[in-house]
């Protein structure tokens, strides 16, 4: 079985709607280098229903950590704000992991909780 984690920072304290839209960016750049690099992935991912799991940092050295971590082994995705509404220009907001074997995503996020 395939999912997508989202891993997006609490310390920025962003509104709901500021939050779901990075959200958003990180389940979409995350999908496009997966589609680019594995593409049976997204296949099966679409095909299962697309599941997608959303979990919370509390800091930038934490979200960082968990990027450095994944991004040679798994399709991920770092998304920095542009910076035109509720944060600063460049604020690394989210990580977006998969889609990708559920096994191989939870080794590196089950300690997170949800969102």
């Amino acid at each position: 079985m395939q999912k997508q984690a989202i891993i997006v920072r609490t310390d920025l304290e962003m509104g709901k709607g500021k939050t779901c839209s990075q959200v958003a960016h990180a389940s979409l750049q995350s999908y496009m280098k997966t589609k680019e690099k594995n593409p049976e992935w997204v296949e099966q991912w679409t095909r299962e229903g697309q599941k997608k799991i959303v979990l919370k940092v509390s800091s930038k050295k934490e979200l960082e950590e968990l990027f450095k971590k994944v991004r040679t082994r798994l399709p991920c995705s770092k998304i920095t704000d542009a910076g035109h509404t509720q944060i600063e220009p460049g604020t690394v907001t989210a990580v977006g992991i998969g889609p990708a074997p559920e096994g191989k995503i939870d080794q590196y996020t089950s300690k997170y909780k949800l969102l």
